[in-house]
C-alpha cells in the first residue's frame, strides 16, 4: 500500500510544482522568442527560431537599474545585521527591561503595510532633503528586514549553549567580545537566512522604490521593468529577459544559501 501511495503523492507534487514553474518556463521561452513569432495562434512551446535581441537590450539599457539593485540589496544586509544583531544579542542574553514588550512591537512592525510607511518616509525624507537617494531608499527597504532579522536572531541566540559563553567570562571576555567572537560566529545560518531575506525583499521592493526614488538618477531593476513595460509594449522578448537576468541574482542566492536557510528559520523552534 505505501509504495501505490507514495507514486501518488510523488505525482500530485511534480504536477503543482509544474504548474507553479509554468510562468517561470514561459518567462524563459519568451524572452528568446522574436516579435514576429509571438504573434502566431497558437503559441509556440518552444521557440522555433532563438534570438537574443532582448537579452542585447537588456546589456544595453538595464544594467544601472542592475548596478542600483544590487548597491541597494547589499546596503540593506549591512544596515538589518548593523541594527538587529546587536538587538537580538541583547534580547536573548542581556535581558533588558521591557523585553518582551519590545519582542511584540516588532511582531506588530511585521503587520504595518508598506504603503503606510512609504507614505511616512515620503513625508520625512522630503523636510529631510533625502528623497531620492540611496541611503534614503536602502534606510527605508532596511524597516522590512529588521523586525524580521531581529526575531530570528534572537530565537537562535537564545539557542546557543550557556556553556560557552560562561567559558568566555571565564577568560575575561566583556559582553561585547562575546557577541562578536562567540555568539556571531555560533549564528552563522542565522545570519545567512537573514541577510537572505533582506536583500531578497530589497532586490523585489517596487513600493518604496516607486514612492521615495521614482524621481532619482539611480532607480532599481522593479522601475526598470516598469518603466520597460510602459516603454516597449511590443517589444515583450526585450521584457521577458529583463525579468529574466533580474531573477538570476536571487535565484542563485537561494540555491547556494539553501541549506543555512533551512538551519536559520528552524533555530529555537524545538528546545532540549
Amino acid at each position: 500500500m505505501r509504495t501505490p501511495r507514495r507514486v501518488w503523492k510523488t505525482l500530485v507534487g511534480t504536477a503543482l510544482t509544474a504548474v507553479m514553474l509554468f510562468p517561470v518556463y514561459w518567462m524563459v521561452n519568451v524572452s528568446f522568442t522574436r516579435d514576429r513569432d509571438m504573434r502566431k495562434s497558437p503559441p509556440s512551446w518552444f521557440p522555433a527560431d532563438p534570438t537574443l535581441e532582448g537579452y542585447r537590450a537588456v546589456l544595453d539599457q538595464q544594467l544601472p537599474y542592475l548596478g542600483t539593485s544590487l548597491v541597494v540589496g547589499l546596503g540593506t544586509v549591512a544596515v538589518t545585521l548593523a541594527v538587529a544583531a546587536p538587538a537580538a544579542y541583547s534580547l536573548a542574553r542581556l535581558r533588558p527591561p521591557g523585553g518582551g514588550v519590545l519582542s511584540f512591537l516588532l511582531l506588530i512592525a511585521q503587520m504595518v503595510p508598506g504603503i503606510i510607511m512609504a507614505m511616512g518616509f515620503y513625508a520625512m525624507y522630503l523636510n529631510l532633503g533625502v528623497l531620492n537617494t540611496l541611503p534614503g531608499l536602502i534606510v527605508a527597504d532596511s524597516t522590512l528586514a529588521v523586525p524580521f532579522a531581529v526575531l530570528i536572531l534572537t530565537a537562535f541566540m537564545s539557542g546557543v549553549p550557556q556553556e560557552l559563553l560562561h567559558a568566555a567570562r571565564v577568560d575575561g571576555a566583556g559582553a561585547v567580545r562575546t557577541f562578536w567572537s562567540i555568539v556571531l560566529p555560533v549564528s552563522r545560518n542565522a545570519i545567512i537566512t537573514v541577510s537572505l531575506f533582506a536583500f531578497l525583499w530589497a532586490w523585489s521592493d517596487f513600493i518604496f522604490a516607486s514612492t521615495l526614488a521614482g524621481g532619482g538618477d539611480h532607480q532599481p531593476i522593479t522601475l526598470g521593468i516598469y518603466r520597460y513595460i510602459g516603454n516597449n509594449n511590443q517589444q515583450w522578448n526585450a521584457i521577458m529577459a529583463t525579468a529574466v537576468v533580474a531573477s538570476i541574482p536571487a535565484a542563485v542566492l537561494l540555491v547556494i544559501a539553501q541549506r543555512y536557510v533551512t538551519a536559520g528559520v528552524t533555530a529555537g523552534a524545538v528546545k532540549d
